[in-house]
């Protein structure tokens, strides 16, 4: 089911704290963002755990200026939301799954998108 107002603009936030060099440089709170078992499928073609995130992004010195658009939101079942979205040269999806009281991403998928 498509979501959309006020939920599908909370997940807009939550997605797009990740592209925050002020988050992502914060091993505590990106932690707190990605589940244990989070998955990464890279644009790369590699596939990246939560710690190897976490210790990627605390190093990274760019701060992105990330444009989203095309956002969408889809609740594939009671507690778990695909997002889907453009930023600029790359298509991205996320699923994020209520845990313990709060949203954390499990999944997430970033693939380059010819110019």
């Amino acid at each position: 089911m498509k979501i959309s107002g006020q939920r599908a603009s909370e997940f807009l936030e939550l997605e797009t704290a990740l592209h925050k060099k002020s988050v992502r440089n914060s091993p505590e709170t990106v932690a707190e963002l990605l589940a244990d078992e989070f998955m990464e499928f890279g644009s790369s073609g590699r596939v990246f755990d939560k710690t190897t995130i976490i210790e990627m992004l605390k190093k990274e010195a760019v701060d992105l200026q990330v444009t989203v658009a095309n956002f969408g939101a889809r609740e594939l079942t009671p507690g778990v939301v695909l997002v889907t979205y453009h930023t600029g040269h790359s298509l991205r999806s996320s699923i994020w799954q209520l845990m313990d009281g709060r949203w954390q991403m499990v999944f997430h998928q970033g693939t380059r998108i010819p110019q």
